[in-house]
């Protein structure tokens, strides 16, 4: 059970990146060239989650969120180089 001194960050941060990672997937609805503020936001995600992760050895939520965050980035790199220019 959390403290009551980390649900707070906890829900800004949940927030922050929730709306990051919303608006880089509209940007990338509208112009599948404009992937820089989703692949910040997962590539960012995938470290800070994965660095958790690593140390705390738990795989909800940490584990489960940098997988995510990293197939993302995977995703969208692969489809940056596949498509024509």
């Amino acid at each position: 059970m959390q403290d009551t001194g980390s649900v707070v960050p906890s829900l800004a941060a949940g927030l922050l990146f929730g709306s990051l990672a919303g608006l880089g997937a509209y940007q990338l609805s509208q112009d599948p060239r404009n992937v820089w503020v989703f692949l910040a936001t997962s590539g960012t995600l995938a470290g800070i989650m994965g660095m958790r992760f690593y140390h705390s050895g738990k795989f909800m939520p940490a584990g489960l969120i940098a997988g995510a965050s990293l197939l993302m980035v995977a995703k969208v790199g692969v489809s940056m180089f596949n498509r024509p220019h």
